[in-house]
């Protein structure tokens, strides 16, 4: 791979993880507020038990997208360390040593699989 494929990809992930860093963000500050902050009411209790279920479900949502978007960052970061720490082997398979397709690392810029080891990978979880 060479030098310009290296820094498009570079690009790639920075930008992925100020978008990842951006949207954690907005969970945070939405965990924070209160529920009398966005509705206006004065008390920051529901009155009703359907209110309470509808509550209770979307912070489970939010809950749900936020550790999803923090285990993708995870990847990401990962593949900012490989890429900083051994530029010459990122973009290559971590089971084969083969060299990723730089279409499928433009597309998937923390791939570290190529594409037959990862649907031997799903293949086998799928069993």
């Amino acid at each position: 791979m060479n030098k310009k494929q290296l820094s498009h990809l570079e690009k790639r992930l920075l930008e992925e993880r100020a978008r990842v860093m951006k949207e954690l963000g907005y969970y945070d500050e939405s965990f924070k507020a209160s529920e009398q902050a966005s509705d206006g009411d004065l008390s920051s209790y529901s009155f009703h038990m359907a209110d309470q279920g509808t509550d209770a479900m979307e912070r489970e949502k939010q809950f749900l997208f936020a550790s999803q978007e923090g285990r993708y960052l995870w990847h990401v970061n990962e593949a900012l360390r490989r890429l900083y720490g051994t530029p010459e082997k990122f973009g290559h398979c971590h089971q084969c040593g083969a060299e990723i397709n730089f279409e499928r690392l433009d597309a998937l810029p923390h791939a570290r699989l190529c594409i037959s080891c990862k649907e031997k990978e799903e293949d086998a979880k799928r069993r």
